[in-house]
């Protein structure tokens, strides 16, 4: 996946192939090799050509050993990472202790609100790695006009859905058009629930 973060990158920023290699003084051929997912780029390279696309390291770095399943291919999924942003922090209540079953786990958020419930009831606490595509049914964090919410994603032929487990929750069809973006991925529940 990181490969295809770097392409969409280069890209949006109107930048040759050529280009970015003369700025990280990475071989063309390597490069194209890395946009294909064919090879993944050192650390050090990964930072060289992140400085050349003049966005933050770390949000790529979440991608890193990401493989896109079918589903995350037909959403196009690297469209819906952010890689110029980083999560911002209104207040920090507490540390809180991360179970050893989700070691992918970046931060925990309490549930803001009963759009997940019963499985997600409000104010517990769940489990998010940053930046990761999600599958069908898997439950995310995203951004989706202007705030921040937990849903279930839902991949179908002709859209895409954030669907809420609570019912009296409307749901949120997600169009080729549509601007949202996956946070992360909601791995389980500090009640010990593996999703």
């Amino acid at each position: 996946m990181i490969g295809d973060m770097i392409a969409r990158i280069r890209k949006d920023k109107k930048m040759s192939k050529t280009e970015l290699a003369k700025k990280t003084n990475i071989n063309i051929g390597h490069l194209t090799h890395i946009e294909k997912g064919e090879r993944n780029p050192s650390h050090k390279a990964l930072r060289s050509i992140c400085k050349a696309l003049d966005v933050p390291y770390q949000p790529l770095m979440y991608t890193y050993d990401k493989i896109l399943s079918d589903d995350q291919e037909f959403y196009k999924a690297p469209n819906h990472i952010s890689y110029n942003k980083v999560l911002a922090v209104d207040s920090i209540s507490n540390f809180i202790e991360c179970p050893s079953s989700f070691p992918g786990a970046t931060f925990a958020l309490k549930m803001p609100d009963n759009s997940m419930e019963p499985k997600l009831p409000k104010d517990t606490y769940v489990f998010v790695e940053l930046s990761s595509p999600l599958n069908n049914r898997e439950i995310g964090v995203f951004e989706y006009d202007g705030k921040i919410i937990i849903r279930r994603f839902i991949v179908r032929r002709d859209k895409l859905v954030l669907r809420a487990d609570n019912k009296e929750v409307e749901e949120i069809s997600l169009f080729d058009d549509t601007q949202f973006n996956i946070i992360g991925k909601v791995l389980g529940t500090n009640t010990g629930l593996i999703l």
